[in-house]
């Protein structure tokens, strides 16, 4: 059954017209964007990956990520908005940390392509997540089943590379099956905007909260997109 979001009043909410709610939770994401790609790109300039690398410092910085994943998903409602906006931009600054490495194993002009071309995929999922009729409710479920069985595929390809087995077309056909499924998921999460507005409409900070809920979904997809055409572009600075 289709949604019909221009029949709800947003006249009333202390947090603006849906369009305003709308360009504050892209205005997180791409504030996030920018932390997380000038840490990585700052780390590799000044030269701070390679002590990162030595020191085993990524595997902290994985784990920080995941905690706060799970503290910004599973409590969001017990959070303060300001607590929510620190955890969200300290992912960020996390995930710079942990993309470092990819800054240096590819060569920039490989990243700019990749991010530009990341970036119109991005756009147009996200407008049409924002303008069609459809509802996409229905595509979360299918979306997050395909990424599971997308990340057990790609464990048992790293499992089976460990003894010699090369995958490379397989590898090319997991990242273009990733990357249709977080375009899916732009498209879904960008709907979900909308239905966070209408389910807190009355609520300011519960507003700002799912405002960077949603800012963390987006900016997730952003960068597993940008993530998976790196991988298919696959030029190497080493090559």
């Amino acid at each position: 059954m289709n949604r019909n979001y221009s029949n709800i009043s947003y006249v009333e909410s202390p947090f603006g017209t849906l369009s305003e709610f709308m360009s504050k939770s892209f205005g997180w994401m791409f504030a996030g964007l920018l932390v997380t790609f000038g840490v990585g790109i700052g780390a590799v300039a000044s030269g701070l990956i390679f002590p990162i690398i030595n020191s085993g410092l990524f595997i902290f910085t994985s784990i920080a990520e995941l905690v706060m994943v799970f503290v910004l998903s599973a409590r969001v409602q017990k959070l303060q908005p300001s607590t929510a906006t620190a955890l969200f931009f300290g992912y960020a600054v996390l995930n710079g940390i942990n993309l470092s490495s990819i800054f240096l194993a590819y060569d920039y002009g490989t990243l700019i392509l990749a991010f530009l071309v990341g970036a119109v995929y991005f756009g147009v999922m996200a407008v049409y997540g924002n303008v069609t009729d459809r509802d996409l409710t229905g595509w979360g479920p299918k979306l997050m089943g395909g990424l599971v069985a997308l990340i057990v595929c790609a464990l048992m390809g790293s499992l089976l590379s460990m003894f010699g087995l090369n995958f490379g077309i397989a590898d090319l056909l997991l990242c273009a099956v990733g990357l249709l499924i977080f375009m899916g998921l732009t498209a879904y999460d960008t709907q979900m905007l909308k239905y966070y507005y209408s389910y807190f409409g009355g609520d300011a900070a519960m507003l700002h909260k799912a405002s960077i809920i949603g800012a963390l979904n987006l900016y997730l997809d952003f960068i597993n997109i940008f993530l998976y055409i790196v991988r298919m572009l696959g030029r190497r600075n080493n090559d």
